[in-house]
């Protein structure tokens, strides 16, 4: 909610908003006028310096100062703006020196801005709102003291002169409600159009929202990428190496088993041997789960049509892709199917299940169709959950329409190029 929205409601008046107005127009007042001391002191001391060069170095600075008055001003708006004002300013890499993030604050537009606002805030808008909030504040209070002030004493309100206590309470309740509502309104709307201005000169631009979401969908694709990279990583490891030593282990046994005599030691070998199968295809099913040697080879098509041959029920698979597809994308692709149709053999009841995909215009779309029982969701500890969070890396979506008694259908949409 904005104040302006807080105005329109009916309840404004006995609401927190009219405080909520005094306290941003009151605040106005020191951030401002330290604010209008610290520019103008660091003009000065630039000025005063510049013969010696130093000054002209301290230059490039002012938009850092413009900074930080952008942060505690946003900060501060969030009394007027309930959702607060977002950063207008780019995500910087981490790996940048200090220098370089200084350097790259400063060239923003956004600091500039910032450092204008900076200037209005400190010239104009302090001095205004504390004339307005003060005068009001102080005739409220009076008003309020009235009944104590005029106990004994003259007391004037402009035509009025009140001298018994009793003419100050009669004063209080009738004029008092009166200056509440009307102050109420005119601070509301003041600190409301203060706090616009705000969001105006401290918030994002158009272009600059579009690069943020620009640049957290690339930060979002780097992560998948490095996710990929260290699963395959992984799969070669276990692929070329443990797998490779239980091949060999297997194999010794298997001779040891061929060259011993009948006896106790021959059992323990057999069953050293059968439990070393054992592991070996354990971690076969595991490789194949981490990163599928048959989709990096053969491609999608080939891949899906692997984990439907290994489902214990019957799946029918009509998937028509003319090319192949980025890495992320046929990984997310396979791990949805290989996921939901996992789903499908442990808690479907299901008899028969169709997996299709295709292309539609710039986007894969994959759906899996069971004869199940239904009731299926997302979440709640389901294994899709993940799927979901890196589809909507990809840019993808998952809808699961599964109603109780079924069937269950899953669709999964993705851009067909990273970036799209």
């Amino acid at each position: 909610m904005t104040g302006w929205q807080a105005l329109a409601n009916p309840r404004f008046l006995i609401s927190s908003w009219p405080w909520r107005a005094y306290v941003y127009l009151f605040t106005s007042v020191p951030v401002g006028s330290v604010t209008i001391c610290v520019l103008i002191g660091a003009a000065a001391t630039s000025a005063v310096l510049s013969p010696i060069v130093i000054g002209i170095l301290l230059l490039p600075l002012f938009p850092m100062l413009g900074v930080a008055i952008g942060w505690a001003e946003r900060w501060r708006a969030g009394l007027m703006l309930l959702g607060g004002i977002k950063s207008p300013h780019a995500a910087m890499p981490l790996s940048l020196s200090l220098r370089d993030k200084l350097k790259f604050r400063r060239r923003e537009q956004a600091s500039m801005r910032e450092l204008g606002y900076g200037f209005v805030l400190g010239v104009f808008v302090w001095p205004f709102s504390a004339l307005l909030a003060g005068i009001s504040a102080t005739v409220l209070g009076v008003t309020i003291l009235a009944p104590i002030i005029a106990d004994g004493d003259e007391m004037g309100m402009g035509p009025w002169t009140l001298d018994t206590a009793g003419e100050g309470l009669l004063f209080a309740v009738t004029f008092g409600p009166v200056f509440y509502v009307v102050s109420s309104y005119l601070l509301g709307v003041l600190a409301a159009a203060e706090a616009s201005l705000a969001k105006v000169m401290l918030g994002p631009r158009q272009e600059e929202l579009q690069r943020n979401v620009a640049e957290l969908r690339r930060s979002r694709l780097d992560l998948v990428d490095a996710f990929e990279t260290e699963r395959a990583r992984i799969e070669r490891h276990l692929h070329d190496g443990v797998q490779q030593r239980l091949v060999g282990l297997t194999m010794t046994l298997g001779l040891a088993e061929l060259d011993l005599p009948e006896g106790e030691g021959k059992r323990l070998v057999v069953k050293a041997h059968s439990e070393a199968e054992a592991a070996l295809a354990d971690l076969r099913e595991a490789v194949r789960g981490i990163h599928p040697r048959v989709l990096i080879d053969l491609g999608l098509e080939a891949a899906i049509r692997e984990v439907a041959d290994r489902s214990p029920m019957p799946v029918t698979v009509s998937v028509v892709l003319e090319s192949r597809l980025p890495p992320p994308i046929e990984a997310a692709a396979y791990f949805v199917v290989s996921e939901a149709l996992s789903n499908v053999a442990k808690h479907a009841q299901a008899n028969t299940c169709d997996v299709a995909g295709w292309r539609e215009g710039r986007q894969l779309v994959i759906t899996i169709t069971d004869d199940g029982i239904g009731g299926a969701t997302v979440g709640a500890g389901s294994g899709l959950t993940g799927l979901v969070t890196r589809l909507d890396a990809l840019g993808g979506t998952l809808v699961v329409d599964s109603p109780p008694g079924g069937p269950t259908r899953l669709r999964m949409e993705c851009p067909c190029q990273l970036g799209d």
